[in-house]
């Protein structure tokens, strides 16, 4: 499959179609279940347990999806950082921000280089650094 910037999201079918509306329905269905307890007045443990079950159950698949962007970010922090030595001979310029260099990842040895002085000088977007880019280096290991 080839990347471009009209298709460069990925997602992650497990999660976003899977265990993050499940997650969501439970603590739905834990809401409801409170409420119709309250209304009742029948609190039962199972009320109890239903409703934080499922809001620890939605803050643990939450926390989870950004540790591992979290990580994924420093890492991509880190390759590009050793690319642009590694074409250049230099160090990454510090103003660039995280979501520039996430951006510059898809540009091509060949343009990177400019690409990057491009972006410090102009302070490009990160939307206008993937407009820019003429080689799409395709990122397929992004979670």
């Amino acid at each position: 499959m080839e990347q471009s910037y009209t298709k460069h999201t990925k997602i992650d079918p497990l999660f976003h179609y899977v265990l993050a509306p499940l997650s969501l329905v439970t603590v739905i269905l834990g809401v409801i279940q409170f409420i119709q307890a309250l209304i009742n007045n029948s609190f039962t443990l199972n009320s109890y347990i239903l409703l934080f079950s499922g809001i620890v159950l939605f803050f643990i698949v939450v926390k989870v999806r950004l540790y591992a962007l979290k990580l994924q970010d420093r890492l991509i922090r880190t390759e590009e950082s050793f690319r642009y030595y590694i074409l250049t001979g230099k160090r990454l310029d510090p103003r660039l921000t995280l979501k520039q260099l996430i951006a510059l990842r898809f540009a091509s040895d060949e343009e990177y280089s400019l690409l990057v002085e491009k972006t410090v000088s102009k302070n490009l977007s990160a939307e206008q650094i993937k407009l820019e880019v003429q080689n799409w280096k395709a990122d397929f290991h992004r979670v």
